[in-house]
């Protein structure tokens, strides 16, 4: 079933949507040392990265988060696979901020100074996981969204 986009859900697609395209954009654009780095610290987290060269890894992440960006810009894209995708991409972004040393203060969560870019991507993944929540209702008898509108039988 083919549900319409909400209006609540258009701002969040639009930013994240938006910020993860332009991530993308830049991210085709990078020079060897840019490629070097982004590599390097994917491959920390994710060691099996090592095999593909950086440069080509680059753009296939530039790729990717282009595929993202657009899912979520699309409006005929429902807004649960949408979030499916950006739930997915986010998580595998989130894996860095957990994997990759100095990210975090120690025995916490609380990012660091370096961290704190690759923490913002927890906001992409609470996103995501909102939109898979779309079209759910609350369960329970007379039960709607909004619970000021139960039905009174």
């Amino acid at each position: 079933m083919m549900t319409t986009l909400e209006p609540r859900d258009v701002p969040p697609r639009l930013a994240t949507g938006a910020f993860i395209l332009n991530s993308g954009l830049g991210k085709l654009k990078a020079d060897e040392e840019m490629a070097q780095g982004v590599h390097g610290m994917a491959c920390i987290a994710y060691p099996f990265l090592k095999k593909i060269e950086a440069k080509r890894f680059t753009r296939l992440l530039g790729l990717s988060e282009m595929t993202v960006g657009g899912t979520l810009l699309c409006p005929f894209v429902p807004t649960r696979l949408a979030g499916l995708v950006l739930t997915g991409f986010s998580s595998g972004l989130l894996g860095l901020y957990l994997r990759v040393p100095g990210m975090r203060e120690p025995g916490s969560l609380r990012p660091t100074q370096n961290g704190t870019p690759l923490a913002k991507d927890s906001w992409m993944l609470a996103i995501g996981l909102g939109f898979l929540s779309a079209g759910t209702h609350w369960a329970g008898a007379g039960a709607s969204r909004c619970p000021w509108r139960r039905s009174r039988g």
